[in-house]
């Protein structure tokens, strides 16, 4: 569910780029009433946050972790950093990189851009998000 949903708002009539794609597709998924302020937060780290470093995808699933699973803050929480290291962990192993550009020269076509790194992020990301659910 969460990787059609992903790939819609990546996809040509939303224009997200991936870091706002995955925030805005847990939004739908799982109620999350984010407005359109919580969404721009994430522009800036489509792009490996313009520079080809860290993939927006994985820094847009984290911001939805994080909005899910953190009730106050960061410090206040039992399991955040498990949490972000089970995603981050999956992640890699699915995609084998965390780095934009090294995704970018295997993912990336012209057509579709990297439709695909989104949805293979959403996809690890409906799974870390099934688990962590389940604990609760």
């Amino acid at each position: 569910m969460l990787e059609e949903i992903s790939g819609k708002y990546y996809g040509e009539r939303y224009q997200f780029n991936c870091a706002e794609a995955m925030l805005k597709a847990v939004d739908e998924a799982y109620g999350l009433d984010l407005d359109h302020h919580h969404i721009k937060t994430m522009a800036l780290f489509g792009g490996g946050m313009g520079k080809e470093s860290v993939c927006g995808a994985l820094t847009g699933g984290l911001a939805a972790l994080g909005v899910l699973f953190i009730k106050n803050k960061a410090r206040d929480s039992e399991n955040g950093k498990e949490i972000a290291a089970s995603f981050y962990e999956r992640f890699i192993n699915e995609l084998s990189s965390d780095n934009c550009g090294q995704l970018k020269s295997i993912y990336r076509d012209d057509e579709k851009k990297c439709d695909q790194v989104v949805r293979k992020a959403a996809r690890v990301l409906e799974q870390v998000i099934h688990q962590y659910q389940q604990k609760e």
